[in-house]
């Protein structure tokens, strides 16, 4: 007798080892693979989706229903649960006496025979159709077209450059207008600030005292007193009638970037790049307050006589709200993405303006809730912004575009470009500071070149001349 072979003892490692193989072996050619689709669930699936879909459709009067039925009848051997939907061969039957050119909606199906065909069983509707068999063919002759909800845009006139004024010597950073619309200021890196007389573009005044580029400038139109503000962080109040520097603010850290005063109190607001506003007593020099929060350069500020009273943009890409009497901050939006260097309020809506290098968002105050983006994108750092009353949007690029935005809808309808001045680079054409006259009429733009230039409206531009291009966007609401 042949003698049996031992069996080699196997662990129970190596046991479930060979099982994962062998299961490896059986399953892995169709890992991964989608089963094929089955006729009979995809018919089902159908049916179920035509009847939660249109089940307002069903519910009309029996009359139609009994015609549906009919119709039906007489145009499908074997009634089913569907959608009929007529081709364009059918497009001649009603002048041929047929039955009219419908939508039949079917909930359950009988066979031909059946005597009673508006019964028990059948629930029909009908839906008339007076549209072309083209647009039949599919759902969406049943859909309802919703207008578009956007405001359509005002037609505005182009603007155009009417001056160029030369004087400086550096960089124009910043202006201001003066209260009576007579004259307006300009700061420049050349450490100087110049009066310009308004109406023809003279040079009235030359005020030195900075030593270093002056980066903010404001008019007072209580007081015959201006205040500017620079690098040299130094923040200075002017007196006009004797032409000289009167006070100085200390206490910035760094260089001061913007500058702003109260429309009903007599106190300053500046902010820069110590990441801090603070709030300056105009008489008694003092600092009253200071709103610490942001994590990086405050570049802009604007206030209300109501709250919010101030409100700070930042390189940290957010803009707070301030409460002025607490000194803490009611709001913070973080919708922006990159550094918000220019904001503007509108000078009779509750509602301002920010831009960054990504867009130009639109705010609602006193809350700070997001209105809508503006429809397009510069696609450059723009340095700043101003609104006038008739709600022309101008915002300047670090690129020498000067892109012009109808305010409520959000369109732009103008993009110009500054041209430098003989002898200076094209890399020259960046604009750093804009603003309106008193009467909206005027643009005035402080650019990179050391000019500065004057915008007004094209009085000969009519609408047909330069239409209204404007297609509303999809959404409501964009981020």
């Amino acid at each position: 007798m042949e003698t049996e072979l031992p069996i080699e003892p196997q662990s129970l490692k190596k046991l479930s080892f060979k099982s994962l193989k062998r299961t490896l072996d059986i399953f892995s050619p169709t890992h991964g693979q989608i089963p094929p689709p089955d006729a009979e669930s995809a018919k089902i699936r159908i049916s179920h989706k035509l009847n939660s879909d249109y089940v307002r459709v069903k519910t009309t009067s029996s009359e139609h229903a009994t015609d549906a039925a009919k119709i039906q009848v007489q145009q499908a051997p074997t009634p089913s649960n569907a959608l009929a939907l007529p081709g364009p061969q059918q497009s001649n039957d009603t002048q041929m006496g047929g039955p009219p050119k419908d939508l039949v909606i079917g909930s359950t199906g009988q066979p031909r025979g059946s005597a009673d065909v508006g019964g028990q069983g059948r629930s029909s509707a009908i839906i008339p159709s007076n549209v072309s068999s083209e647009r039949n063919m599919s759902t969406s002759a049943i859909m309802e077209r919703i207008p578009s909800r956007w405001p359509r845009p005002l037609w505005h006139a182009p603007w155009k450059n009417y001056r160029v004024i030369s004087g400086h010597l550096g960089w124009v950073r910043s202006v201001a207008i003066d209260p009576s619309n007579t004259w307006f200021c300009t700061g420049s890196a050349d450490r100087t600030i110049k009066i310009w007389d308004l109406a023809s573009g003279r040079l009235k005044l030359t005020l030195t005292g900075h030593i270093d580029q002056v980066r903010g400038l404001a008019v007072s139109n209580k007081h015959t007193y201006m205040f500017s503000a620079g690098d040299d962080k130094l923040v200075k109040c002017w007196d006009l009638e004797q032409n000289k520097v009167i006070r100085s603010y200390h206490g910035h850290l760094s260089g001061v970037y913007c500058l702003a005063l109260h429309p009903t109190i007599d106190i300053l607001l500046t902010g820069g790049r110590d990441s801090v506003c603070r709030v300056w007593d105009i008489r008694s020099k003092a600092q009253i307050r200071t709103l610490p929060g942001h994590d990086n350069t405050v570049c802009s500020v604007f206030t209300r006589p109501t709250d919010p009273q101030v409100i700070t943009g930042s390189h940290d890409s957010t803009i707070k709200l301030w409460d002025l009497r607490t000194g803490k901050t009611m709001s913070t939006l973080t919708h922006h993405k990159k550094s918000v260097r220019a904001m503007a309020p509108h000078p009779t809506e509750d509602c301002f303006v920010s831009a960054s290098a990504e867009n130009i968002k639109k705010f609602r105050l006193p809350r700070g809730e997001f209105m809508h983006n503006m429809l397009s994108q510069q696609k450059t750092i723009i340095n700043a912004a101003a609104v006038n009353e008739e709600g022309v949007l101008a915002t300047a690029g670090d690129n020498g575009s000067l892109w012009f935005w109808d305010w409520t809808s959000g369109h732009n309808f103008q993009q110009a470009q500054t041209i430098v001045q003989p002898g200076s680079l094209e890399s020259e054409a960046g604009i750093y500071s804009i603003m309106y006259d008193l009467t909206g009429s005027r643009l005035i733009t402080c650019e990179a070149d050391k000019t500065i230039k004057m915008w007004k409206e094209d009085e000969t531009a009519t609408p047909e001349t330069h239409p209204l291009h404007f297609k509303p966007p999809r959404d409501m609401r964009r981020f």
